[in-house]
């Protein structure tokens, strides 16, 4: 069941993923060669607290940290850890979520370590446009898969492929809420998107093919061919004009 809010609710999940942008902006500015994933968990978990909101993540489904944080080939989920140390040259993707006064906000973004490969810029580069792209379609009276379809089109126009086993989703009280979104697929299909439907968009792009696989610590997921892979999402309501997005500073 599609759960719409009411503009107060918005207005609330704004305040939870402003928490969210806030945090990605803080970090973003810790991100170096030396740096361990460790720490970067730790930093931000606290960040998120002194805001006076949780890590939405912490605990969720026993995932045992506050943000999660996949290099390279690893697509999402990624775990901190103290062995984990960033390198000259890597990509880093942060996705975080912070839930407060009873809403829940999410966002990823994947940055550069130093100097990095203009292979790695460019993916990181299209990720970031097929979300804008794609969030161009989130309009009432669309289908759900005009969003899929769009990112798609300009991952695959650029020489990428869209992550299949993994989508986007609706987000509020619950972290994950009705519908699925895709990142891929004919446009035309899927509910018709309506006021007040809330959103986490997050296009997940590789450089090679778009198979994955789990790793044994039963979350990180990491692409089957070993090529870099970028991550990009945005919490965003559907108003009944254009989309308002919630999770940008």
């Amino acid at each position: 069941m599609i759960i719409l809010k009411s503009p107060r609710e918005i207005d609330i999940m704004e305040q939870a993923n402003k928490i969210v942008a806030e945090t990605h902006a803080f970090l973003a500015e810790k991100v170096a060669p030396g740096i361990t994933t460790e720490e970067i968990d730790r930093l931000g978990d606290q960040f998120i607290r002194d805001k006076g909101a949780e890590p939405s993540f912490k605990g969720y489904r026993g995932y045992p940290a506050s943000i999660c944080i996949s290099i390279n080939e690893e697509v999402v989920h990624g775990i901190p850890s103290p062995d984990r140390v960033l390198n000259e040259g890597d990509i880093v993707s942060l996705d975080i979520g912070a839930f407060y006064k009873g809403f829940h906000g999410d966002a990823a973004r994947t940055l550069p370590v130093g100097q990095i490969s203009q292979e790695a810029e460019k993916l990181i580069d299209i990720t970031e446009r097929s979300f804008h792209e794609a969030v161009k379609k989130a309009e009432p009276g669309n289908r759900l898969t005009d969003i899929s379809s769009m990112v798609q089109a300009v991952a695959e126009e650029n020489g990428f492929s869209v992550v299949r086993e993994y989508v986007g989703h609706g987000i509020g009280h619950d972290m994950h809420e009705d519908p699925q979104i895709p990142n891929f697929g004919p446009p035309g299909r899927g509910p018709v998107l309506k006021e007040g439907m809330t959103l986490a968009l997050e296009p997940m792009l590789n450089a090679g093919g778009y198979q994955v696989k789990s790793l044994d610590d039963g979350w990180t997921v990491v692409t089957e061919d070993g090529s870099l892979s970028a991550h990009y999402e945005n919490t965003i309501a559907v108003t009944d004009t254009v989309p308002r997005i919630l999770s940008e500073i």
